[in-house]
């Protein structure tokens, strides 16, 4: 079991499967913004999967992307690289009324601002769900974030500042914020996020420093999250939105699945009793 896997338990008794809301409910309302996370929270998800960048004034700001993406979101005018712009200047843009093509049921919300960080966390006071926040970092691009040290140390303050790091767990596919975080905040749950490779999930886990797993749900067998649970860890696949799928990561024995369609996968969940 590795070191750092007591930090799972740090946040109390789970249900059997973690439902994570992907950027909210992304399948259903505008990706990363507060009323997609406030229908993930009213499905019941048991976290709110966001991602950060940080702007200019270094300000913690909820993105996908390093720069705002023009196909969901209304430009005023100007540059679109997230760090070179103010938190005023990205408060500018209109991220609710355009709809992703990806998802055709999605509803717009005309008007809708990109969050920071802080207002997101500040939805804790709704109920007992988690945050699950994705830090993303790109080390063939350092311009594009603050050094990882920093970067880590930007949201562990936020987090302590709103007390909340035993509700918080932070994700990333750059392992060297991990490590950064885990030497400022050993009590914040920390996973690693992994798309394609040979690695098998301890291995990732060893290497990331971590005691949970994201893989892509392609990468996902039996197998493989056996191993993962031997070696004392989570398995928690990403982005999963059809019942096919969820029935097979459930009959590998995954610990959560972080989808775009939370309450879709609640009601699942509960139609089959495993919540």
């Amino acid at each position: 079991m590795l070191a750092v896997s007591g930090a799972v338990f740090l946040m109390g008794a789970a249900p059997p499967i973690e439902v994570h809301g992907h950027r909210g409910a992304r399948s259903v309302l505008p990706e990363n913004t507060i009323p997609a996370f406030e229908h993930a929270i009213e499905a019941g998800a048991d976290f709110i999967e966001l991602d950060l960048a940080v702007t200019r004034d270094d300000v913690l700001v909820v993105s996908h992307d390093p720069t705002l993406n023009r196909a969901i979101c209304r430009s005023p005018g100007g540059g679109d690289v997230i760090r070179q712009l103010t938190l005023a200047e990205v408060k500018r843009w209109d991220c609710g009324s355009l709809r992703n093509a990806e998802f055709p049921d999605q509803k717009p919300v005309p008007g809708a601002k990109i969050p920071t960080l802080d207002e997101t966390l500040a939805l804790a006071s709704r109920g007992h769900f988690r945050f699950n926040i994705e830090i993303k970092s790109f080390p063939d691009k350092p311009d594009l974030t603050p050094p990882p040290g920093e970067f880590a140390r930007l949201v562990v303050e936020m987090v302590r500042e709103r007390e909340l790091e035993e509700r918080v767990q932070i994700q990333s596919f750059d392992f060297r914020i991990l490590h950064a975080v885990r030497e400022i905040a050993p009590e914040i749950r920390l996973a690693a996020l992994y798309g394609s490779g040979p690695l098998d999930f301890a291995a990732i886990a060893r290497e990331a420093g971590a005691p949970v797993v994201c893989p892509h749900f392609a990468l996902v067998t039996p197998e493989k999250v056996k191993a993962a649970h031997d070696a004392g860890l989570r398995v928690i696949p990403w982005t999963a939105n059809s019942e096919e799928t969820w029935e097979k990561l459930i009959a590998a024995g995954v610990d959560g699945i972080i989808t775009d369609d939370p309450a879709a996968l609640i009601h699942y969940l509960k139609a089959r009793k495993l919540r």
